[in-house]
């Protein structure tokens, strides 16, 4: 199974990362056909992608001319069936639950030939529990892209108990030839690779602040303007090698017994959902801030985001 023939793409939800996925695949050549089960959120998802191109256009980085063909290469599908004929591969996106994807997934392999390789854009669940009572469990695969995936370039390419190689090198050769950093995952674990070190960051930042050792904002100061600042050019373990593994020995030995190990959320997290404080979705979470406060934060990251990724590109 080469990635010559993986040139028809469907992609099905096209809310948050959905509609990027498709932009992407679209810049980067491929046919794609998006498909929502609410027609507003499909409706809508064709002026988003449009609205993201514009900051790679103000970079420089993409032409006019180029946004619109990539659109054209966009179309919605009427239905299911329809997202899933004559595709060589499917990118599912819809919600973060296991019976939904599981029922999600039996459909796809009714309606699509069996050779189309099926991909689900997960964060965190198992692959292979997706993928559980297939008649082919062989060609489903995990790809989870981070948000928002248009920008950000590594895709996390999952291999489930039974996932087929040629499934994973078609998917990840796919992946290269659209531009993104795609990652080999060999074993289908809990927050595979990315979202366990995110996670284990985020519950130690949540447990300085509940300890009262800092505030929320200095926690993600320390971050920004400090070791976060180097993360771009080099990955933790690269810093390690560079700092002398011994010395990170001997830390290791002071610092570990002092971390946060708990296998539970954290009280202050469970107290602050309790209060509705739940983010930037609420205007409250560890920090405050307005609707349009949020849309500008998000523009302003991507756009830094991109001037980021264009200075680490062209150096390599």
């Amino acid at each position: 199974m080469g990635d010559n023939g993986l040139k028809n793409i469907g992609v099905l939800g096209a809310g948050l990362m959905g509609h990027g996925i498709a932009q992407l695949l679209a810049v980067g050549g491929c046919r794609v056909r998006l498909f929502d089960e609410n027609p507003q959120i499909l409706g809508a998802a064709f002026q988003r992608m449009a609205d993201n191109l514009q900051v790679f256009l103000r970079l420089g980085m993409i032409t006019q001319d180029q946004i619109e063909l990539a659109l054209a290469r966009v179309t919605p599908a009427r239905d299911l069936a329809d997202l899933c004929q004559g595709q060589d591969l499917i990118i599912e996106a819809v919600s973060e639950n296991l019976e939904v994807k599981r029922k999600v997934f039996t459909s796809l392999e009714d309606l699509t030939t069996p050779q189309c390789i099926l991909a689900s854009n997960t964060s965190a669940i198992s692959i292979g529990k997706i993928a559980q009572g297939l008649a082919r469990p062989g060609r489903v695969v995990g790809t989870h892209f981070w948000n928002p995936p248009h920008v950000v370039p590594c895709v996390e390419v999952i291999r489930a108990p039974k996932t087929e190689d040629a499934v994973m090198d078609a998917v990840f050769a796919l992946l290269r030839r659209v531009g993104k950093r795609p990652v080999r995952v060999q074993k289908d674990v809990p927050g595979f690779v990315g979202n366990r070190m995110q996670h284990a960051l985020w519950r130690e930042a949540i447990a300085l602040v509940q300890e009262g050792i800092a505030s929320a904002e200095d926690v993600d100061e320390v971050v920004r303007y400090g070791f976060g600042l180097r993360l771009a050019f080099l990955g933790p373990l690269a810093t390690a090698d560079l700092a002398g593994l011994d010395l990170a020995y001997e830390v290791h030995k002071d610092l570990f017994p002092h971390l946060d190990r708990s296998t539970e959320p954290s009280p202050l997290l469970t107290e602050k959902i309790g209060k509705g404080e739940l983010g930037a979705k609420s205007g409250q979470g560890f920090h405050k801030g307005t609707p349009e406060e949020l849309r500008q934060v998000v523009s302003r990251r991507d756009e830094v985001l991109l001037k980021i990724l264009r200075e680490i590109f062209t150096e390599q």
